[in-house]
């Protein structure tokens, strides 16, 4: 047996990150996020479209939002990868969706960035302008007051995309203290606003009626203006790959950092629209006139006059939060999609000591200082608010197809309520999409566009050569290459050491009947959480398995050697395996049920028996002695196939066959002889010595009939059968009814009908 490693074992390790965010780091991330610019400047907003209803509009995106945070925390606890959702989408998708889901994703958080970045701008300069107003003056007589803007979005951008750079724990960090001081302002506000009502509660009372001075329609407006400000929660995902036991930490942060947010929001409104009031208009149309200043002018009537420079200077503090986040999650995007192989390499690199992304990281900061201080960030700022909706949409459906596909993956976090909620997800956020196109239909062209250009960089640059590169499944021992391919080749996968030498002994006897030889194949599986490479720490766990064949191979005087794999799937080991041995026959172990209720022999066994390029045989093993075999057959190639079987098996183990067919239990004689003729083909098959015994037997049910036949038999071979049409192509209801119920071994066989076939079944299988 050979030990050179193959050319998957030299590929490098996948580059990954250290853990060293904790909860509290987490949860901040999530608060910081969310807490931005968006409280101060969407507050007088919502107020003037809803009025005090803006309370509902405000509450029902939090729960709107809960929706999806569900599946994120799902989606995040079970595949803790950087990139976020465009991680999961990748896993649940083709490709081309995971690229473009990566690809929006990278465009929202970079505009969002410049957003934070121009915001950061606007505030400092109010800032400086009312209480340093020397400096102020100072700046705009040397540089004018767009060069002054300009220098404060490349001060705030160049600062907190170097801190990135020097690791996620100083960014942590850093995040922590600004959070910490931005929710204190808004708690002396809140505190505040809270005294002044209860000074006049009547009058605190009477500015929220009526609740509804805009009707519902002003509640779905405000809903549309405000859902950008709970955006943010999903940056805790986008850097799962750095938090410390992700499953229990991404779950808890992700909640808790939503509760956080939506009761400061609803603290503030509350406040704003109770406490502020004006001799001539309600405290919502006050709110309203003011607009993006709304929270400043409220603080001003409530306030001592420390109350204005708090807000203010809350507002520095938010957008800088909010853009030290935000530049975290743009970078791990865009490291995900480099490490992917859909963009250039070098942005996946990890620096040696402080082991951060530093090339994606310099690459997204210096792309969002040019939209901040070229491009119009405010029309941006929609179409990356789209594009949000978007990706979440896509990450609720890919909780589901994930659910179907990947019923074994460890799922530390269940969404509740399945499939309601991540269905209700999907409809929401795409409604959500839609309604910005009725109310601008131009940040859809930009989304349009950005799309457009992503799909021809990937058809164009990426697809093939990341297909080229991908290791799907890693081959640890390499057949000799000595042993030249006979007429006819058996691969057996073995998995379970019980049934190690009676999947031996099948494929033997085919082997023996054909003249031909034996591959043993056994996988080392990889979570899906963990690079592929991990598996090789493993795989000499799987070693005695093929020891133990050799020697039964070896006994029975059968040509053998062996295959060690690693992957992620076991149907792609598999798959890669036949296709590389170019195997003839494949063997496999099957339990002889499935509790999956849409699969009819399990997910993998009906994957094969659909896909599998050359003959099979599913085999329920029973330990006992193999003296008598029963072949239930009906004619066909499959029932010929099974018949080869037989023969084999007879001849190994000097064993007796009968073939038997099933019919009604008020078959007449012609019916009877019907049935004997149909079955001719197998029995000519039947290529033995001595005589072949001839069973009709009667029953309502073909399953139930064979299967109560087989007890006075040690073994039995039957042929894949043609069902209902798009349910089950290959196979229907019988075979795997007869595996259940048969309490003796059980060999299903399946004849590969060649690659138009194929093709047949992967368009309607």
């Amino acid at each position: 047996m050979s030990k050179k490693p193959s050319k998957a074992q030299e590929t490098e390790p996948e580059v990954t990150f250290a853990r060293t965010l904790g909860f509290f780091d987490a949860t901040m991330i999530g608060v910081g996020a969310m807490i931005g610019a968006g409280i101060f400047v969407l507050t007088g907003i919502a107020c003037g479209v809803a009025g005090p209803a803006s309370l509902l509009a405000f509450g029902l995106n939090g729960v709107v939002t809960l929706i999806t945070a569900l599946a994120y925390a799902e989606l995040a606890s079970s595949i803790p990868q950087a990139g976020g959702g465009y991680a999961y989408v990748k896993n649940a998708f083709p490709d081309v969706l995971g690229f473009t889901a990566g690809w929006w994703l990278w465009f929202a958080y970079t505009v969002a960035c410049a957003l934070y970045a121009a915001g950061f701008g606007s505030f400092s300069l109010e800032f400086l302008a009312r209480y340093f107003p020397a400096t102020y003056g100072l700046m705009v007589s040397v540089a004018g007051e767009h060069a002054a803007l300009v220098f404060m979005i490349l001060l705030a951008g160049v600062s907190f995309t170097l801190l990135n750079v020097r690791g996620a724990g100083v960014t942590g960090k850093t995040e922590n203290i600004i959070v910490v001081a931005k929710i204190a302002v808004l708690a002396v506000f809140i505190v505040f606003g809270i005294e002044a009502m209860s000074n006049d509660i009547p009058a605190a009372k009477a500015e929220f009626t009526p609740f509804f001075p805009k009707g519902m329609s002003g509640v779905f407006i405000a809903m549309g203006l405000t859902f950008i400000a709970f955006e943010g929660y999903d940056l805790i995902a986008t850097v799962a790959e750095e938090i410390k036991d992700p499953a229990k930490n991404i779950p808890k942060a992700t909640f808790v950092s939503l509760a956080v947010t939506v009761f400061i929001y609803m603290c503030v409104l509350v406040v704003s629209l109770g406490a502020v009031h004006s001799d001539d208009m309600a405290s919502w149309e006050f709110l309203g006139k003011y607009q993006e200043v709304a929270i400043v002018m409220a603080a001003a009537k409530m306030m001592p006059g420390i109350g204005v420079f708090l807000i203010v200077f809350g507002g520095v503090l938010s957008t800088i939060s909010a853009l030290n986040a935000t530049i975290l999650a743009s970078s791990r995007v865009a490291f995900s999609m480099a490490r992917d192989g859909w963009l250039p390499g070098k942005i996946s690199a990890i620096h040696k000591k402080r082991r951060t992304p530093h090339i994606a990281i310099l690459a997204s900061g210096a792309i969002f200082l040019i939209v901040a201080v070229s491009l119009p960030v405010d029309a941006l700022g929609s179409a990356a608010s789209v594009m949000f909706l978007l990706v979440f949409a896509m990450v609720n459906l890919a909780l589901v197809a994930l659910r179907r596909k990947r019923p074994d993956l460890h799922r530390p976090f269940r969404i509740p309520l399945y499939p309601v909620l991540p269905i209700a997800g999907f409809l929401i956020n795409m409604a959500l999409a839609f309604y910005q196109y009725v109310f601008d239909p131009r940040p859809w062209l930009v989304v349009i566009g950005w799309t457009f250009v992503g799909l021809l960089l990937y058809f164009a640059a990426f697809e093939r050569k990341v297909r080229a590169r991908r290791p799907q499944v890693l081959e640890i021992e390499k057949p000799p290459v000595a042993v030249e391919k006979k007429r006819y080749r058996i691969l057996v996968t073995l998995a379970n050491p019980d049934t190690v030498v009676p999947l031996i002994n099948i494929a033997a006897a085919a082997a023996l009947q054909k003249d031909g030889e034996i591959v043993a194949l056994s996988v080392s599986l990889v979570p899906e959480q963990l690079p592929i490479h991990e598996g090789l720490k493993m795989a000499h766990h799987r070693r005695p398995l093929l020891r133990k064949a050799q020697a039964r191979a070896r006994e029975l005087g059968v040509d053998f050697t062996s295959d060690l794999r690693v992957a992620h799937q076991v149907k792609d080991a598999l798959l890669t395996s036949v296709q590389t041995h170019k195997a003839d026959l494949l063997v496999m172990g099957w339990k002889g049920y499935t509790n999956t209720r849409d699969r009819l022999f399990g997910e993998l066994t009906d994957h094969m028996i659909r896909h599998c390029p050359c003959d099979l045989a599913l085999v329920k093993v029973v330990h006992g002695p193999t003296k008598k075999i029963l072949l239930a057959t009906s004619g066909g190639p499959n029932a010929t196939l099974g018949a080869d079987f037989t023969n084999g098996f007879a001849r190994l183990f000097d064993a007796s066959v009968d073939a038997c067919v099933v019919v009604p239990s008020n078959a007449d004689p012609i019916d009877e002889r019907a049935a004997i003729n149909r079955i001719a083909g197998s029995l000519e098959a039947l290529d033995l010595d001595g005589d072949i015994g001839r069973r009709l037997v009667k029953g309502n049910s073909i399953a139930a009939g064979i299967a109560k036949a087989s007890k006075d038999f040690d073994l039995v071979v039957i042929g894949a059968a043609p069902s209902k049409p798009f349910k089950q192509i290959l196979v229907g209801d019988i075979p795997a009814n007869v595996a259940r119920y048969s309490p003796k071994s059980v060999i299903l066989v399946r004849r590969w009908q060649g690659p138009v076939s194929g093709l047949f079944r992967k368009l309607f299988g």
